[in-house]
């Protein structure tokens, strides 16, 4: 397996793994793969944080990591947002969603960037350093389960000082 950033001739393909990848998901708005489209229009899109996961030519996992901001008081402070992770569901259980996330925090931070959000399972993302992020005093404003909102610091304190909410 190799992990790289995904180049023009992979969008097709990747329409059809996000799609594929959240038919099964637990939680999944059925609009994923098209979220991966607006968001690569969008000034929100990294191509450098965009990543591929292929196997023997496949295309098996994609992670997008964004810009986002935290909104206080009228200040806004810049996080990336880890979305979607998708991985195809022949290949899950195998470590390719670690991989696609631990390469993808390790360029964040080589990049410069100090935190991350997200949303989803607290059993697994925990294990890449993420917390809840109403510990930093960071709340989505959509009503999303406070602990299905996490915040991983790349730069230790990075967040300190920080709160305030994201939208999603």
């Amino acid at each position: 397996m190799i992990i790289r950033t995904e180049r023009p001739e992979d969008f097709p393909g990747i329409y059809d793994l996000v799609k594929r990848a959240f038919e099964t998901a637990a939680v999944s708005s059925g609009d994923e793969q098209n979220f991966v489209n607006n968001l690569r229009e969008s000034e929100a899109y990294i191509p450098e944080l965009t990543l591929v996961a292929e196997e023997n030519g496949e295309l098996i996992g994609h992670i997008m990591i964004s810009h986002k901001t935290i909104e206080a008081d009228g200040q806004e402070f810049p996080i990336l947002y880890v979305a979607p992770l998708s991985v195809a569901l022949e290949h899950r259980r195998q470590g390719v969603g670690s991989e696609l996330m631990r390469e993808g925090l390790r360029l964040a931070r080589e990049l410069g960037h100090k935190s991350v959000i997200l949303v989803g399972d607290p059993a697994y993302y925990h294990r890449f350093g993420f917390k809840t992020a109403a510990q930093f005093g960071i709340h989505d404003t959509h009503g999303i389960p406070e602990e299905n909102v996490m915040v991983c610091e790349l730069i230790e304190g990075a967040l300190d000082g920080v709160s305030g909410t994201v939208e999603f």
